[in-house]
């Protein structure tokens, strides 16, 4: 304990808190937008009344709330694409502020759409929003993992999810009716987001830049070191991770291309081991609860829908923070599976219970428990792991790259998602729990057999798994035990 404390520096925490502020943004704007919808779309018809004369069709008003709300996650995949360009170009710290001004502008057209009497531009607003979002949940993890020691990678890490879920929770609370979801005040509730967006802009600035970042992509040795010493409270610990930057760097590359990254053998295994795990988790089920769950509570009959809401956001944030205090505990690798294993059974009961709630009403209550047990099956592992093992997984030159790709798979999957599934749930009704388990299963077995535990190690030690022409056969190695 006493080494992890050594390690914990008020420059540290600044940094890191500083960082994820911007998720706390995304987060807010995921769950504000549920309680509201109704006034919200009262104001898109109203709008088209005072333009038209008429009323807007109720097909058409359903369309375009439905872009409204998707148009974020397709700004996200599209943002992404920026993440190597920048973090790049600019470092990791300037990446993170450069982003934050997407953010201040997309808040801000979301505040002015209600007075501009426009919801189109609501709608751009929260696109431009979106792009905000494919970018800083890519390059907060990587500027967090610059800064982060070795023993306390995952945990800050895992902060970035805790935020995100707490910003959902808030968001939730703000946008009630009894709160600021009301026709008066819906666009306050949506710009109040620009309190974060402003207080990383006063606190981001005064933390130092990766040092990671500064040595291996800048070849800046002395600031590098100079960094690392605000960081660290040990000069000794300083002097080991410039030792181990510089193992890496020996067998790093001057940069890797798109092409590259997608050709390179030595990228094989981790590309498909970001690709499984990211699409494991984002169609595992638990967008849809998110997204949907005020409307399954409703079906269910349960009288205060919007408030079981509130408990699977608080739930979502509880279990944040108990994994923030078991991944460098019980590693990334059993966190994965016992997270996609039990969201698998999950899936599996709310399909039984889906199919006999009509006949069994009783049983209602039953499936709230299932809903909050794979919400916290979910938070204790695919939800912040996911996020964050393609930069452990890749090194330095491909982690950008990495991590875009990260921000596209779960962006592509919140956007594809949002969209298809109330269709898909009135073509296979309670069956379609079951596309989702198969998704956790797929997912669990792929990762029982090709990750290897990125606990406690430093980059170029896993980069050393995946390193040679053909690849390590990872399955085989001694340390490769799931559970032990």
């Amino acid at each position: 304990m006493a080494y992890v404390e050594s390690q914990l520096t008020a420059t540290l925490l600044t940094s890191v808190v500083a960082a994820v502020l911007g998720s706390l943004q995304i987060g807010y704007h995921t769950g504000n937008v549920n309680s509201p919808a109704r006034v919200i779309e009262e104001f898109f018809n109203a709008t088209w009344k005072s333009r038209n004369n008429e009323s807007m069709p109720d097909h058409s008003l359903t369309l375009l709330w439905s872009l409204s709300v998707s148009i974020k996650d397709f700004g996200g995949l599209l943002g992404a694409l920026g993440v190597k360009c920048l973090a790049d170009s600019y470092g990791r710290r300037n990446s993170i502020l450069i982003a934050n001004a997407l953010s201040i502008l997309g808040a801000f057209l979301m505040f002015i759409s209600k007075t501009a009497e426009s919801f189109e531009v609501l709608i751009v607003g929260r696109f431009i929003f979106g792009l905000f979002c494919g970018l800083a949940m890519s390059l907060n993890p990587l500027y967090i993992q610059g800064v982060s020691p070795l023993n306390l990678r995952g945990a800050f890490a895992t902060l970035n999810q805790v935020s995100f879920a707490s910003g959902i929770l808030l968001g939730m609370v703000v946008g009630l009716e009894t709160v600021l979801g009301t026709e008066k005040y819906w666009a306050l509730m949506l710009s109040l987001s620009l309190i974060p967006a402003l207080l990383q802009y006063m606190t981001l600035p005064l933390c130092p830049e990766s040092p990671r970042y500064l040595f291996i992509n800048q070849s800046k040795e002395k600031e590098a070191e100079t960094a690392l010493r605000r960081l660290r409270k040990n000069s000794g610990n300083v002097m080991q991770e410039m030792e181990e930057m510089k193992e890496e760097a020996s067998h790093s590359e001057a940069g890797v291309t798109v092409s590259e990254f997608f050709i390179k053998r030595r990228y094989r295994q981790p590309i498909i081991l970001v690709l499984i795990i990211n699409l494991g988790s984002q169609l595992s089920g638990f967008n849809a609860i998110i997204n949907y769950s005020t409307k399954m509570f409703t079906k269910a009959k349960f009288e205060e829908a919007t408030y079981l809401t509130l408990g699977v956001g608080a739930i979502n944030v509880a279990f944040t923070i108990v994994a923030f205090f078991l991944v460098e505990r019980a590693g990334r690798r059993r966190l994965l599976l016992t997270g996609f294993l039990s969201v698998a059974l999950c899936n599996l009961l709310m399909t039984i219970t889906d199919s006999i709630l009509p006949f069994a009403p009783d049983l209602r209550s039953i499936q709230v428990l299932v809903i909050f047990f794979l919400i916290s099956a979910y938070e204790v592992g695919p939800g912040p792991i996911s996020w964050f093992i393609a930069a452990e997984l890749f090194d330095q030159p491909a982690r950008p790259i990495a991590m875009a790709f990260t921000s596209m798979l779960n962006w592509g999957g919140k956007f594809l998602l949002a969209l298809l599934f109330p269709g898909l749930l009135k073509l296979c009704g309670a069956y379609v729990y079951l596309i989702f388990m198969s998704m956790a299963l797929i997912a669990f077995t792929y990762t029982m057999f090709r990750l290897p535990e990125t606990k406690g190690r430093t980059f170029d030690d896993i980069a050393a798994e995946f390193r040679g022409a053909e690849g390590i056969p990872l399955h085989n190695k001694t340390s490769f035990n799931t559970f032990s």
